[in-house]
């Protein structure tokens, strides 16, 4: 995820945060990720022997924040290969021009989710609101069934939402309202929430682990993602028969996120990166990334994690047109933030 992702240790410790496996002789390549990135070491170190690489790999905070540091370093570049640009962000990704062409066996293999070239998808996943199950069953409270149900007082308190300006799941959230409602009526709804009390976060960190009433704060109601309840039992002391939370998929409230790999537009490994790219593909990755990353796996024919079972794929999604994106976002979270905020 782009995003926010569970930064459980037990994770932290699987990833390698530079190579390892080879000494100083060894060319170095140099992959920028946003800070959810996560693939098991030993794969990471597999590929380093395969290669004959030493990777360096830069997190750069969250996607956006990592394209921005991609673009205003295209002159001079800091990586030779990216992951995590997702849809939401690939127009911008393109104009700029700081991706480069690639024609592999990953660019051309069946995919679960595309993306437009250069980029080639790695996973996806879905934003959606997420609920605190304890909470609901100790209040008698309903769950609200759509959008205009959550705009009532009644819900809209209950909620915590990430800034779209800050978060990458906030703005994919304010995206699948603007995708279903469109632009006007998506911003009254905004206006409705606001005034019926919901929280705003910075980011997905905050927002899960500080409000959320399942962490100890005051809000049961959560934007987070459709495979968050299966992290939950994944990662859960007592191993519980069911996770605590569950997600709501309310119709237009569901955005598709597929983050993607490229290289580098002037990087200077070119074959070194596009093996990466190609080993983002592989089935070990896709396999063992859906419990680290908590992504669905973006290659067809992948078999599910056990504990994706808990995480069932929403039935519908919404977005606004890509070209609408890229020409309108900067506009609507700037609108967003007028709406919301002051």
């Amino acid at each position: 995820m782009k995003h926010g992702i569970f930064s459980f240790g037990a994770t932290a410790a699987a990833l390698l945060l530079a190579g390892s496996a080879h000494g100083a002789d060894a060319p170095e390549l140099r992959v920028l990720t946003h800070s959810s990135f996560a693939v098991p070491k030993p794969l990471l170190a597999q590929f380093e022997k395969d290669a004959g690489v030493k990777l360096s790999i830069a997190k750069a905070g969250d996607a956006g924040e990592m394209l921005n540091k991609l673009i205003l370093t295209r002159a001079n570049p800091i990586a030779d290969v990216v992951f995590g640009i997702d849809n939401a962000l690939a127009p911008k990704a393109l104009a700029a021009h700081v991706l480069d062409g690639y024609s592999g066996p990953a660019a051309k293999a069946a995919t679960n989710a595309p993306l437009p070239a250069p980029l080639v998808p790695v996973d996806y996943g879905y934003v959606t609101v997420n609920y605190d199950k304890a909470w609901f069953a100790r209040s008698g409270t309903a769950l609200p069934r759509t959008l205009e149900e959550l705009a009532q007082p009644a819900f809209a308190k209950l909620l915590v939402v990430q800034n779209p300006a800050t978060s990458s799941p906030g703005n994919a959230f304010l995206l699948a309202t603007i995708g279903a409602l469109g632009e006007e009526k998506a911003f009254d709804w905004w206006a409705r929430m606001r005034s019926g009390g919901m929280k705003v976060a910075k980011g997905w960190t905050e927002a899960y682990y500080t409000d959320f009433s399942r962490n100890g704060g005051k809000y049961p109601l959560v934007i987070s993602y459709a495979t968050s309840p299966a992290a939950e039992l994944f990662y859960a002391k007592d191993q519980p028969a069911e996770p605590p939370t569950a997600s709501l998929s309310l119709p237009g409230g569901v955005f598709r996120q597929v983050e993607g790999v490229a290289l580098v537009q002037g990087g200077a490994q070119r074959v070194a990166a596009e093996k990466f790219v190609e080993f983002l593909r592989s089935p070990a990755v896709q396999q063992q990334m859906q419990t680290a990353m908590w992504m669905y796996p973006a290659a067809s024919g992948i078999a599910r994690a056990e504990a994706m079972k808990f995480a069932p794929e929403p039935a519908a999604f919404d977005a606004p047109a890509e070209a609408d994106i890229a020409a309108k976002d900067v506009q609507w979270v700037a609108r967003w933030t007028q709406v919301v905020l002051k």
